[in-house]
């Protein structure tokens, strides 16, 4: 959803930079799609189609001085290290920062509404190997995989096996590449992409799309751990696949259950807690289940948890550790919104710069220290629990004025704090896309260039990328691993 800059504050702030992306693809598509005869949107089908150590975790990490400028532009990878020996997967995050990349974004393909915009499907947008290549060539180690679920969104809950076969196509070009790669599901049991922008319902979809039964249905929360269940079988001796994300932005305390019942629209999440803990809406009282259907028949491969609130750095405090030596917490960071997310060049907010951060009507300084300031509720975390903490998304518009010191600062600030990270977003190279390219950094600061150039933006993302020094290649305990498909053996 596109947020106007004199809506609420709550829901100027929050951490929705998927939600702003996928509608406006979304809505582009329909605007496409609205220049050839088409009828009204139909109802979406029930059925599937066919087919280096951490900071001491009791002091706190000595941050470096503010910069005004980002790094120079990068140096090119370095050759990369001999063959580690013995390396654990659990290793890439629980020792400082090892993992550096980028998401990619799939969804399912609604040929009634989509028209061929994302691809044939059944998910897209399509992405090539070379897509993948290139974004390993500037110095990526890790894809944080936002997809689909594997199993079907309305009952029955089944496998999906064309959801299947693309996560499948993926993660072999993922290997191809030498990268790892964590498996993040945005839909399931109970839950559609529309819960991303449920609120346009009635626009350019109808509201038969929009599923966010998860959250008021035991069926589907039970569904949603078998799901998980079911994808780790397939997936956990696959030697890239270096972590689960259980929900891409749990969400209940925007969107309740609805249409099933009103959307809750609740942001402080003191009061969201006092109200509905311990319900179906809760999120602390279904990822355990989740959590614990995983590790019933994999032990190994790490768990990642975000909170609720699209697991903005507000709710993680209310994350409740499930004691799963092997289990990741994390965050989005789109912080601030009005900034990240500002609609064009002539808004006026810079970084670093002087603006209403917290809606108080008057001005206060937005730089280094606001963000180091954000991000000691990460510190806080990680030192309450003695637990690792990665921020597997970030970013912001490519136009936005400083956009390249503000990542420069923000990604040296998860540094230091030892944390994975993973850019918003990597954008393939599927054509009907290339003018939807508002988080596209390889595109530079000019909102009417389209082609890749060289620019400070990707200088500044590139410049950590440069850190890496671990690859599935490099990684001995995985090296000698052969993988095949569960539907292959």
């Amino acid at each position: 959803m596109i947020e106007d800059e004199a809506s609420p504050p709550h829901r100027r702030s929050r951490a929705r930079g998927k939600a702003f992306f996928s509608g406006i693809l979304l809505s582009a598509a329909i605007f496409i799609c609205s220049l050839t005869p088409t009828g009204t949107p139909g109802s979406p089908s029930d059925s599937p189609p066919p087919s280096l150590p951490a900071p001491p975790r009791n002091t706190s990490p000595t941050l470096s001085p503010p910069t005004d400028s980002p790094p120079a532009a990068s140096t090119p990878t370095p050759p990369r290290p001999s063959r580690s020996a013995g390396l654990d997967k659990w290793d890439l995050w629980a020792n400082g920062t090892q993992l550096r990349g980028a998401n990619l974004y799939q969804r399912r393909v609604y040929p009634e509404l989509d028209n061929g915009f994302f691809g044939p499907g059944p998910a897209g947008p399509p992405v090539t190997q070379q897509d993948i290549d290139n974004l390993a060539a500037l110095g990526a180690n890790y894809v944080n995989l936002s997809h689909p679920g594997l199993f079907t969104e309305k009952p029955p809950y089944q496998p999906d096996p064309a959801m299947q076969a693309n996560l499948d196509a993926l993660l072999d070009m993922i290997a191809q590449a030498d990268m790892f790669a964590v498996i993040s599901f945005r839909t399931g049991p109970g839950r559609s992409e529309f819960t991303f922008f449920w609120d346009e319902a009635g626009t350019w979809f109808d509201e038969s799309y929009l599923n966010n039964s998860v959250w008021a249905d035991q069926q589907a929360q039970d569904a949603w751990a078998e799901m998980w269940a079911y994808t780790a079988a397939q997936y956990k001796d696959n030697p890239i696949v270096v972590g689960y994300d259980l929900m891409v932005e749990p969400n209940s305390n925007e969107v309740g259950s609805y249409p099933l019942d009103d959307p809750l629209d609740i942001w402080d999440p003191a009061a969201f807690y006092d109200q509905y803990g311990g319900t179906l809406y809760d999120w602390n009282q279904l990822y355990p289940d989740i959590s614990a259907a995983i590790r019933a028949v994999d032990t190994e491969t790490p768990i990642l948890i975000g909170g609720m609130g699209y697991s903005g750095v507000d709710w993680l405090p209310y994350l409740e550790p499930t004691g799963d030596p092997r289990t990741v917490y994390t965050v989005h960071f789109y912080q601030p919104f009005s900034y990240t997310h500002q609609l064009s060049t002539t808004v006026g907010i810079t970084y670093p710069g002087f603006f209403d951060l917290d809606y108080d009507g008057a001005g206060e300084a937005f730089d280094r220290a606001w963000l180091e300031g954000r991000l000691a509720t990460v510190e806080a975390f990680v030192q309450a629990y003695g637990v690792p903490v990665a921020v597997n998304e970030f970013g912001l518009v490519r136009w936005a004025p400083g956009a390249a010191a503000y990542l420069h600062d923000l990604m040296d600030l998860f540094e230091l704090l030892g944390l994975n990270h993973a850019v918003w977003e990597w954008q393939p190279s599927w054509e009907p896309l290339q003018l939807i390219d508002q988080f596209n950094f390889r595109r530079g600061a000019d909102p009417e260039n389209h082609q890749d150039v060289d620019n400070a933006l990707q200088d500044a993302i590139v410049a950590y990328w440069a850190r890496n020094t671990l690859w599935p290649s490099t990684a001995g305990a995985f090296a000698h691993a052969v993988y095949l498909p569960v539907s292959a053996r």
